[in-house]
């Protein structure tokens, strides 16, 4: 027996950071739409990503900022102790609002249909989802990416935590080992070790945050040591077995270096996209070898009138990204102005403490042009906000080309950075010369008012 096809003007599949709002645009322009989603709206930001995760941070913030007390002049009577499940609680309150926000607004929605079972594609215009067979003239895919899982020897033979399930976990690991010394891996590890956990991260690579410049992982891992997290770099052969106390782990096959033996072990080794099961296949859809969806600078992909947004596209792993696909694609479709992936400058944030923000290029990046360029550095030691507030570890660096006066990058890693790295992203979107921000007035005590004194000891980069 033939299904019976039900005709819509779009199909969005997956609530991410990208979906929802594309829904909201294309029903305020009249249009129907079919919403598809399997499992939780919101996607990995609200669920699993940006929201819980940032909440626990907060939490372990405050912790560490309370065993601090006495360098403030507090006194607080008593050790400083956690209640997980009470941090969890908190965590679990902020996503539930967010969520259900989310799903709400869809539901409410009187020209949106909300389908929630797994959507795939029948052809390039037809959408199967359950007992239902869905047909749009546009279709958009939103269905983001989950953690990686490596191929280690040993791995299945051993109880293992991705980032979903760790926030599952409602009690503090003994000794947390993480695999990856990235964003994911040290936000974790530090906010366990603030908890009260043994933390030791793995990192197959020379150095943390590789894609960041060598001085800015130097200093990320001297900031994560003084707090007590262990550290092993060049763990070239990582290799896992079953322990009585948990998990015995092994970082190399040629040295001596003793094995780990941990409670609980993290796996944050980077992310895939959730791809396989769509049959992209049927609708001529392209993949590049990992997964992601091949799409074109307008985030159309290689089948007709089908877009590709947030983490699945590839071309971008952060919600700020995925709200971007959004803007673009609707600017495009509804707005009559051309708006392109290629715009926008790289930007992003890992939110250990002090946060690290960078935009644009990286000091490496920047020898690799052989173009001329001018550099300066200073110490958040020397930022008075930061001294006052007593937390004074990072520094900052800014390059710009030395012929057109533009900023070409920047890494801030301090506190208040992951904000005031704005000032210098938002010259950059003016294409307005660094002079533009060195001879503004920033309101004191800020972090942001030494932009304009780090932009005048710029030097040329040697």
């Amino acid at each position: 027996m033939t299904t019976p096809i039900t005709k819509f003007d779009a199909i969005i599949i997956g609530a991410g950071q990208a979906g929802p709002s594309l829904a909201s645009r294309l029903t305020a322009a009249g249009q129907t739409v079919a919403f598809v989603e399997r499992h939780l709206f919101g996607g990995t930001c609200v669920n699993t990503g940006c929201t819980p995760t940032k909440a626990m941070v907060a939490s372990a913030y405050a912790a560490h900022t309370a065993r601090r007390a006495a360098e403030y002049g507090v006194t607080l009577s008593g050790p400083v102790t956690i209640d997980i499940k009470a941090v969890i609680a908190r965590r679990e309150t902020i996503v539930a609002k967010s969520r259900t926000g989310v799903e709400a607004s869809l539901r409410n929605n009187n020209r949106c249909t909300v389908f929630t079972e797994t959507a795939t594609f029948d052809s390039p215009t037809t959408v199967r989802v359950g007992e239902h067979l869905l047909e749009a003239r546009q279709i958009f895919i939103n269905v983001g990416c989950r953690a990686i899982i490596p191929d280690l020897p040993g791995l299945h033979d051993v109880p293992y935590l991705t980032n979903t399930s760790l926030l599952a976990l409602d009690i503090l690991p003994k000794h947390l080992i993480i695999v990856g010394g990235s964003y994911i891996g040290i936000e974790f590890g530090q906010m366990y070790r603030r908890f009260g956990s043994e933390v030791t991260i793995i990192e197959k690579g020379p150095r943390l945050v590789q894609h960041e410049d060598e001085d800015v992982s130097a200093a990320v891992q001297q900031i994560l040591e003084a707090e007590g997290i262990h550290i092993r770099t060049h763990s070239e052969c990582i290799h896992l077995a079953p322990h009585p106390e948990g998990v015995r782990v092994g970082t190399t096959c040629t040295t001596a270096a003793p094995d780990l033996i941990g409670s609980h072990v993290l796996l944050a080794v980077g992310r895939t996209p959730n791809t396989a099961d769509l049959g992209l296949d049927r609708a001529a859809i392209a993949t590049d070898k990992h997964g992601y969806i091949t799409v074109d600078d307008q985030l159309r992909t290689t089948a007709p009138n089908v877009y590709a947004m947030g983490d699945c596209n590839g071309q971008g792993a952060f919600t700020h990204t995925a709200y971007n696909d959004f803007e673009i694609i609707a600017a495009n479709l509804l707005d009559n102005d051309s708006r392109r992936v290629t715009d926008r400058i790289t930007c992003h944030a890992m939110y250990m403490d002090p946060p690290l923000a960078r935009i644009g290029l990286t000091e490496s990046q920047v020898r690799a042009t052989g173009k001329p360029a001018l550099i300066a550095t200073r110490q958040m030691s020397r930022v008075n906000r930061a001294v006052e507030k007593g937390e004074s570890l990072g520094f900052m660096k800014v390059l710009v080309d030395a012929e057109t006066s533009h900023i070409l990058g920047a890494s801030l890693l301090g506190v208040g950075c992951d904000e005031a790295i704005h000032c210098l992203l938002d010259i950059m979107y003016a294409k307005a010369p660094y002079t533009t921000i060195q001879r503004a007035v920033h309101i004191h005590p800020t972090v942001s008012e030494l932009i304009p004194t780090l932009l005048a000891d710029l030097k040329p980069l040697t």
